[in-house]
């Protein structure tokens, strides 16, 4: 398996930095996750001469310059100047955030950022949405290429939310003349990170919906940092995909993950996904589903005419996942502890996706229904 690149563990001496012709480089939500991950990365680059760290909270990177507040604060157009670039990180996409609050967030966020970012002189914003943007259709091209026409609907979730963020980044540079935008799209994303589609390997047996042809392909999180990264440095920009290099078929999965199938009925499934969620047991959607059914594999040339190569592998980076998520038990989405577990076992046996008679019976005798 690969491992960690050593530049996201170390940084430079911060005495070298007058001497860097490199970027100046905003990162928001640099405090964790991603975010984190990128500002450690560019911290360390001999190619950046300065990151400037926005967030909440302050991170860990003391080689960055700190700025703590809301990235919906239009404040933070004064704490921009001086970037050449921003990397755009502080997006909301926790299944168990209020979804009209996450979108709130997500929304006014990026809108903040993109006009502050033109009001302080930035010459180029750097977004990250996910390739579920492309939407998951039993018509698609396997692999679809990176131009291909955004056919997602909001139904999953998150995507509604990405879609406006894409759509505020195609508009800005109009609004704003000067101002670049870059999108980043990633694969099925592993590594620290929690999705509808990294609990579907948590599941006691894997739902496949009788008809469906599922696809699977994977990015490691340090292969998007590394992507980040030319983005930031303008080695690519435009619109482009990450992940690993082609895709698994559901069998290859299967056989790698040792986790057996559970065939549906597309009506059973889809119908029972959509009621779970609406009386509050799931946190999923049904639309999340499509991603587990049909393919939305997506070429990643763009970044392969600018050099760029992934370190791992789609094999590889389900072993990570797998291992990541042992011992975690989820059923139709909704994470359960080892008690419930138990009983969810069973009844997954039988339901797969749904999992559970007994859980949704025991949520309407707690609500008087």
């Amino acid at each position: 398996m690969s491992s960690p690149d050593p530049q996201v563990r170390g940084a430079r001496n911060p005495s070298t930095r007058s001497a860097v012709r490199g970027p100046v480089v905003a990162v928001t939500g640099a405090a964790s996750g991603i975010g984190d991950l990128l500002t450690r990365r560019l911290a360390a680059s001999e190619e950046i001469k300065r990151v400037i760290a926005i967030d909440e909270r302050r991170g860990d990177v003391a080689e960055a310059q700190w700025h703590i507040l809301d990235v919906r604060d239009p404040a933070i157009a004064e704490k921009l100047r001086g970037a050449d670039v921003v990397v755009h990180l502080a997006v909301d996409l926790d299944l168990e955030t209020d979804p009209a609050a996450r979108t709130a967030y997500n929304v006014r966020g990026t809108q903040t950022v993109l006009t502050a970012a033109a009001a302080a002189g930035v010459h180029r914003v750097v977004l990250c949405t996910s390739a579920m943007v492309y939407g998951a259709l039993p018509d698609n091209d396997i692999p679809l290429s990176e131009d291909a026409e955004l056919r997602a609907t909001a139904e999953a979730t998150g995507v509604g939310d990405m879609l406006e963020i894409e759509r505020l980044g195609r508009r800005a540079p109009r609004a704003h003349p000067g101002l670049h935008v870059t999108v980043v799209r990633p694969a099925v994303l592993v590594g620290g990170t929690d999705t509808a589609l990294t609990r579907y390997f948590e599941s006691p047996r894997l739902l496949v919906v009788a008809g469906s042809r599922p696809t699977w392909q994977f990015c490691h999180i340090e292969d998007l940092v590394s992507a980040l990264e030319y983005a930031a440095l303008e080695k690519v920009d435009g619109e482009f995909a990450v992940g690993c290099e082609g895709w698994l078929e559901q069998e290859e999965v299967e056989e790698l993950s040792g986790i057996r199938r559970m065939e549906l009925p597309s009506a059973v499934a889809l119908g029972t996904a959509a009621r779970l969620h609406r009386i509050g047991l799931t946190p999923s959607p049904a639309g999340d589903l499509a991603y587990t059914m049909h393919p939305w594999v997506v070429s990643v040339g763009r970044l392969h005419d600018a050099g760029w190569r992934p370190k791992w592998t789609n094999e590889e980076v389900l072993a990570a996942l797998l291992e990541e998520v042992e011992g975690r038990h989820t059923v139709a989405g909704r994470r359960l502890g080892r008690k419930d577990a138990t009983a969810a076992g069973a009844a997954g046996a039988t339901v797969a996706l749904l999992g559970t008679a007994a859980l949704v019976r025991q949520m309407r005798k707690r609500r008087g229904l």
